[in-house]
């Protein structure tokens, strides 16, 4: 499955990124694992592309995808070790 971006979010007319290895430009079949196409199709952000796909072929764990944290680490989380 892919999604196609189509430019229509505020400031981000010739592409989107929706974390550090998901950046689609605008226009251009970007190829998605399942959950990606999930968190795009279920979301507020569906109107904002073109679904294409219907998991009739699973194609495996993308490359760098679903083996990291998809963000950015900042180094200074909230949390501490041990409560």
């Amino acid at each position: 499955q892919a999604v196609i971006y189509k430019g229509t979010m505020p400031r981000h007319p010739s592409g989107w990124a929706l974390d550090d290895h998901h950046y689609m430009e605008t226009g251009k079949v970007f190829p998605v694992c399942g959950n990606t196409w999930y968190m795009l199709k279920d979301t507020r952000f569906a109107e904002h592309f073109q679904f294409v796909g219907d998991f009739s072929t699973h194609y495996g764990i993308f490359e760098g995808c679903g083996t990291s944290i998809p963000y950015a680490s900042s180094g200074g989380g909230t949390g501490t070790k041990g409560g």
